[in-house]
């Protein structure tokens, strides 16, 4: 059943009772697009391209939400639900576009979110069917249109040339954002609360680096001392010393080439002390807040220092719960607002966390909370960790080779259940079933 896509948009934007304050914010430009901040580029290159820190930061997150299967089910009136394993919503997750898998699509979704505080979905639905292909939209090329209830459609502009999604069409972009304390339209990226540490450990390898260039130390000084004439040079005699020095003495190429000095020109040797070498405390500093900001546990970017995790499977387990499970959840609500209905209103998706690795320890320990819970009957343990009930699995077990609920039997009848538990490989229930009947007749 296929929801209808005129209804649908005047649900979530038309007929709504307004709020008493958003309307002073929605009525100024009416209609203008209000663009997204243009240091979108800077955080891409500065704090993406050039730093490692975030690079990894955002690709722990985007690659492991990336690998997260995703499942859909269909809900009856009774509040019970049903997976469907074939269906078109399905391959539409599973392959969003002839250019994207669904892994690499949910990738550049996450991605984007990181980086810009701002992610676009675009549905490509035509004739007001459900949509056939989604695609992502790039942050710094997509802007909000205002109108009086609030986001009234979305501009892309790519060199001059603009698309505008308004009206019904602006059904067809999905607008993801982080929270904002300063901006009504756009979300902030983590990389705004990491700017400073992002300059500072950029600055620091940068720094490092000219160290290096110059054999680790700023080597010396070339000291204009003349027992007579002019104390300083002229600039001709200054321009072709400098020059000299850098073609012919400085770079590590040179390193420990022998200076020749005219006279006048002395050579005093300079280094640096332990403390102004104590670079990697700084940089590895930097690089736990860049982390911090992500929410990526700095054991996992082979961050030294930091202890909060025993090892890797604690940390990458934290990595999951703490960070890429809420992004996840975040992403199923939408799609599920503004997706899903489209293809019926009866239909849900959500995550298949049991098909995820990295939860393993997570699912062991609660298999092993519902497996001692011996007032539980079998098919509430089933429920407890989300398998269908089966047919006779009503009935309370208690531990191995004790009786079941229900059977009072006496020292006697216990031996000969005992006997047929460890020597004829009954199980208890069956045992305990058979010495009942056996004693009765006796």
């Amino acid at each position: 059943m296929g929801g209808d896509p005129v209804n649908l948009f005047k649900r979530w934007f038309g007929q709504r009772k307004a709020s008493a304050v958003q309307s002073l914010l929605y009525n100024m430009s009416l209609g203008g697009a209000t663009w997204t901040p243009r240091k979108y580029k800077l955080m891409a290159d500065e704090g993406y391209k050039k730093n490692v820190i975030a690079y990894r930061s955002v690709n722990e997150i985007a690659t492991g939400a990336a690998q997260a299967p995703w499942l859909l089910y269909r809900k009856d009136a009774n509040g019970s639900k049903m997976e469907l394993t074939s269906h078109a919503l399905l391959d539409l997750m599973r392959r969003p576009n002839p250019g994207q898998g669904g892994a690499a699509y949910i990738e550049a979704v996450t991605a984007f979110y990181l980086l810009a505080g701002n992610t676009y979905l675009e549905f490509v639905a035509p004739n007001g069917k459900p949509p056939m292909e989604m695609y992502t939209l790039r942050p710094d090329r997509t802007s909000v249109i205002k109108s009086e209830s609030g986001p009234g459609g979305f501009q892309y502009e790519v060199n001059g040339s603009k698309k505008k999604w308004t009206g019904d069409e602006a059904q067809n972009v999905l607008h993801l954002k982080t929270f904002n304390p300063l901006d009504d339209w756009y979300g902030m990226s983590p990389l705004d609360a990491a700017a400073y540490s992002a300059d500072l450990h950029t600055a620091t390898l940068e720094w490092n680096k000219a160290l290096l260039d110059n054999r680790a130390q700023p080597s010396g000084a070339v000291v204009y001392a003349p027992k007579e004439g002019p104390a300083t040079l002229d600039d001709d005699q200054y321009n072709r010393l400098k020059k000299q020095i850098d073609e012919q003495y400085a770079g590590a190429k040179n390193a420990g080439r022998p200076m020749l000095l005219e006279g006048g020109l002395d050579w005093r040797q300079m280094g640096l002390s332990p403390q102004d070498m104590d670079y990697i405390n700084s940089k590895n500093t930097s690089a736990r807040d860049i982390a911090l900001a992500y929410g990526v546990p700095p054991m996992l970017l082979g961050i030294p220092g930091d202890n909060t995790y025993s090892n890797q499977k604690e940390a990458r387990l934290a990595l999951w719960e703490q960070t890429i499970l809420p992004w996840l959840y975040k992403l199923r609500d939408e799609l599920n607002n503004s997706l899903a209905p489209r293809f019926g209103e009866d239909l849900y998706l959500d995550v298949d966390e049991d098909s995820i690795s990295a939860l393993s320890p997570r699912r062991e320990a609660i298999w092993d909370k519902v497996q001692s819970a011996d007032f539980l009957t079998f098919n509430e343990k089933r429920k407890a960790v989300g398998y269908e009930p089966i047919k006779g699995g009503d009935q309370v077990l208690a531990p191995a080779t004790m009786l079941p609920i229900g059977f009072a039997v006496d020292e006697q009848e216990k031996d000969f259940v005992d006997w047929l538990v460890q020597e004829q490989g009954y199980s208890p229930t069956k045992a305990a079933a058979m010495a009942k009947m056996a004693f009765e007749e006796k």
